[in-house]
């Protein structure tokens, strides 16, 4: 379960997409680098459609950071640990603004379906 003031790294993704599934083991090592000061998921996007307001997400992987002050960061990433690691670091730094709208709204539903768990 998440804890509501940590920061929530999780990858929205398909259980279909061969680059999703490429892409766990270096989503999995991130998780393990950070596990003291933030928290992660892995969040299938079709199982979770119905929690998650059935999210327009077009490109795999895609990250999604949240913290307690809102959404930080939503977007396609590449495969390379370096780009997470660095989003997740800047974020952690309070580097990222915050982002508001649509957005923001599916950071929320994402957090309680995290929460839920």
């Amino acid at each position: 379960m998440a804890e509501s003031g940590r920061l929530l790294v999780a990858c929205l993704c398909a259980d279909w997409c061969g680059s999703c599934r490429d892409y766990r083991a270096t989503f999995d090592a991130l998780a393990a680098q950070f596990a003291g000061v933030a928290d992660f998921a892995w969040i299938d996007i079709e199982d979770e459609s119905d929690a998650l307001g059935d999210p327009d997400i077009e490109n795999f992987p895609t990250l999604l950071l949240v913290d307690a002050a809102g959404l930080r960061f939503l977007g396609a990433v590449t495969p390379h640990a370096a780009t997470a690691e660095r989003l997740v670091r800047n974020a952690l730094a309070g580097e990222l603004p915050r982002i508001d709208g649509p957005p923001a709204a599916l950071a929320e539903r994402a957090r309680a379906l995290i929460r839920g768990r």
